[in-house]
């Protein structure tokens, strides 16, 4: 038995206050491990299936925007969702308190590591979290197929998503538009195959809080208007460009000047997850800019891969190390931490610039029987983008060593069987029979797993 009943029987709410929202903001962001599929996972199963707040299709709807986006998909959902529920308040609440336990963690490991240079205690701890969340992506991957893959035509869509993305190393926004192509083109003609609407299961489970606020008029704030496009663009750029203006005024070290331009710009590139632009953040930052070495980099990716919220959050130890080791008249610690602060916000802000001006014009388009049919296309394809998400994070976790290799146009991931971690497959393989098998809750196994990571590897190094 699973742990979690089926969201028809669990009752939705006719509201949700602010004060609550932020409460499970919070928790979401504290369980934010394992990357775009683990995220996605936990706000699954927080919102759609232990919450009703929002439905199948509103959720997937929501993921397929985010998904063609520059930045963190996850993030950006969350601020999506919250804006659904509690206007621009709500979206500047869900996506910030998503990535602050990120940004807290890592501050405090840079800290550590520049200062004292061992983090082993905290790598272990994190090491026990990651075990879990793989268990938890897995179970997700699982479960939301079940739910989203009702015909032929979306599961070939599922297959060929990941196909296109793990072997070929396709981009995500690429993949998602193929898939919505095919479902306006292939649904007019094959209807049955991509119903308006569908693959999200019946009315029953359906229904959601964002319905009950719709019915009663609660959502206007979704619709479309010049006006708001235009306030929320220029009060965005001006947010924007707040390090700029403090840099320049400020006098401070050129460093801070650099960190903002450059992160501005790598997050207007950053489409398909982290890893799509790490590398060039990686030779930037290392080769051009001398902001820290080679294997300090591969160290800041580490941290950011075992702390909650977006990969792309290595960029704030880089952004740290990189004022730290050029600090000008302030402190070096003082400098480090307002790199860190800067680089996060040139990073982010854009990703609350993006759901606030295109949510509303995503939103009009819902109701649309074409486009209905090209987003249960997308849907099916969104399946597959989680399996691979699934598999690259299983493939990290369970073995030290992932070599890519390259035949043609074949991109393969081939881990080397002797850099098994036979630990963290034991403790993944535990995490998951405890959540298929029991009702023992997700804070509980990783409670849980975080003690045994911390035993093992951080006390024992075992």
């Amino acid at each position: 038995m699973t742990q979690h009943a089926p969201s028809a029987d669990v009752p939705i709410p006719e509201r949700v206050s602010f004060r609550e929202a932020l409460g499970v903001w919070t928790r979401i962001g504290l369980l934010s491990f394992g990357g775009p599929a683990g995220q996605i996972a936990t706000m699954h199963r927080e919102l759609v299936e232990k919450r009703r707040w929002v439905d199948e299709g509103r959720f997937l709807h929501a993921l397929s925007y985010c998904m063609l986006l520059p930045g963190p998909e996850a993030q950006q959902l969350a601020t999506y969702i919250g804006w659904m529920l509690h206007r621009t308040p709500g979206a500047l609440a869900a996506g910030t308190l998503f990535v602050l336990p990120g940004f807290v963690a890592i501050l405090a490991l840079s800290i550590a590591y520049a200062t004292l240079g061992d983090v082993a205690l905290v790598a272990g701890l994190f090491f026990g979290l990651k075990c879990a969340v793989l268990a938890m992506v897995v179970d997700a991957a699982r479960r939301i197929g079940t739910r989203v893959l009702r015909s032929r035509a979306l599961v070939g869509l599922a297959v060929s998503a990941f196909v296109a993305l793990f072997f070929f190393d396709a981009p995500f926004p690429v993949v998602i538009v193929v898939a919505g192509a095919l479902g306006l083109g292939a649904g007019a003609i094959w209807p049955a195959a991509f119903p308006a609407g569908g693959g999200h299961g019946d009315a029953a489970e359906s229904a959601s809080l964002l319905d009950r606020m719709e019915a009663r008029g609660e959502l206007a704030h979704t619709r479309p208007s010049a006006r708001r496009a235009a306030s929320v663009l220029t009060l965005g750029l001006a947010t924007w460009s707040l390090p700029f203006v403090l840099a320049w005024s400020a006098h401070l070290a050129p460093v801070f000047l650099d960190e903002a331009t450059f992160f501005s710009e790598t997050a207007l590139v950053t489409f398909g997850g982290a890893y799509a632009v790490l590398t060039y953040v990686a030779q930037r930052a290392v080769h051009d800019f001398g902001w820290l070495g080679p294997r300090e980099m591969v160290d800041g990716l580490g941290l950011a891969e075992t702390t909650p919220g977006p990969l792309i959050m290595v960029v704030e130890f880089v952004g740290f190390m990189g004022a730290f080791r050029h600090p000008g008249a302030l402190s070096p610690l003082v400098a480090g931490v307002l790199g860190a602060t800067i680089t996060v916000w040139v990073t982010f802000v854009p990703c609350f610039l993006w759901i606030l001006l295109g949510g509303p014009y995503v939103e009009s388009l819902r109701k649309n029987a074409a486009l209905s049919r090209a987003l249960t296309a997308i849907t099916g394809a969104v399946v597959g983008v989680i399996a691979n998400l699934s598999l690259w994070f299983a493939l990290h976790v369970l073995f030290a060593d992932v070599d890519e290799r390259h035949v043609g146009p074949l991109r393969l991931l081939v881990p080397s069987l002797g850099s098994l971690d036979v630990v963290a497959l034991l403790l993944s393989g535990a995490a998951l029979l405890a959540i298929l098998r029991t009702k023992i809750g997700p804070m509980r196994v990783l409670g849980v797993a975080a003690a045994f990571g911390l035993v093992v590897r951080g006390l024992l190094g075992a």
